[in-house]
């Protein structure tokens, strides 16, 4: 590890220069690749500093111990640095996990009622509004793809656009089927109903990592339209487009230009084969396993929401929450920090094993 370790930061140190030459600043796109590398490195370097601090004060502190006059404050120091070396090294081992190339990027988010009816589509309009709630704590951007709402306020789809950064890395976690245990407001003997809902999480991707060819798309236009079929504008500015080979269909209805529906049905499009492609990699990859937090795998049910009971359960780390209010209206960080924790100790431990 510690070689690996003084590798990266002699690289560190020679992206340092890099980036500080004028002939490098002038080739912009180049300083940008150098800029990006560099700052990905920079959290590990430091933190290899730091622990290369400690170790020296460690032999400083056992050098001391000799002397009668410094020996109370070298034994002071040596058990401060004894205990700072292990915590830092953890920490070194979890910098050192190759990063999701996709963590930086834009998502994607598809919603669905699964079963239950009304009260699932319900539950799906409650799970749109805590991740709206948690972007805007998060100061990104929230754009509506496409939605099918129904008449009680709940969709029986909805997908949107999160704009910001890091925003995969956070809500990556999130793919998978969320179940719903509630009485609903139609219920009249206060019997608990469970309906359920789907979430994907897709990463936004750029032209250059996923090529369509234009002869396999398929673009229908038609009119947008809104709860109880009425139409949002007269023109025929919706957008579907269809991908032939794989029969996949991405829709966009949000905007009144049929230039931008296309655009933004065109993002979706391209996320959903992207991570079809990426699914399949992971799969031909046999000496690597896909971690079991956030494997994506919509089929899995990842959480509970048991209303009554005022607990969330999310079933992969075995966590439960006690404050559904706050969770609803998007302070969720708590529970994926603690998905992401244990993202880090499964990829340590497949690490440990190769």
């Amino acid at each position: 590890m510690f070689q690996k370790l003084e590798g990266i930061e002699k690289k560190y140190d020679d992206l340092t220069q890099k980036i500080s030459d004028p002939a490098i600043i002038a080739a912009q796109n180049e300083w940008k690749t150098y800029m990006k590398e560099h700052a990905d490195l920079e959290p590990i370097v430091l933190k290899y500093r730091e622990y290369k601090k400690v170790q020296a004060q460690l032999e400083e502190a056992k050098e001391m111990l000799s002397d009668p006059e410094l020996k109370d404050l070298a034994e002071i120091e040596l058990l401060e640095a004894k205990e700072k070396l292990p915590k830092l090294e953890e920490e070194l081992k979890i910098l050192l996990i190759p990063k999701d190339p996709d963590d930086d990027k834009d998502i994607i988010c598809e919603i669905r009622a699964g079963t239950g009816g009304d009260e699932a589509a319900l539950f799906a309009g409650t799970l749109f509004r805590m991740y709206s709630m948690y972007s805007e704590r998060k100061h990104w951007k929230l754009e509506i793809l496409n939605e099918n709402e129904t008449g009680l306020g709940g969709y029986k789809e909805i997908s949107f656009m999160i704009t910001g950064k890091g925003a995969y890395s956070r809500l990556k976690y999130e793919s998978g089927t969320h179940r719903v245990q509630r009485v609903p407001d139609t219920e009249s003997s206060g019997r608990i109903h469970t309906s359920a809902a789907t979430v994907a999480v897709l990463p936004v991707v750029e032209d250059v990592e996923i090529e369509i060819n234009p002869a396999d798309i398929k673009m229908d236009v038609f009119r947008a339209s809104g709860a109880g079929g009425q139409h949002i504008n007269k023109t025929s500015s919706a957008v579907r487009l269809t991908h032939i080979p794989t029969g996949i269909i991405a829709e966009c209805q949000t905007e009144r230009s049929q230039f931008q529906n296309r655009e933004y049905a065109m993002k979706l499009l391209k996320s959903r084969l992207y991570e079809i492609e990426k699914e399949k990699q992971d799969k031909e990859l046999e000496d690597s396993r896909r971690s079991q937090v956030g494997s994506g795998d919509r089929s899995e049910k990842i959480r509970t929401y048991n209303y009554p009971q005022g607990r969330i359960t999310d079933h992969r780390i075995g966590m439960s929450i006690f404050q559904m209010d706050n969770f609803l209206n998007g302070d969720i960080d708590e529970l994926i920090d603690n998905l992401a924790a244990a993202a880090n100790a499964d990829k340590l431990r497949s690490e440990d094993e190769n």
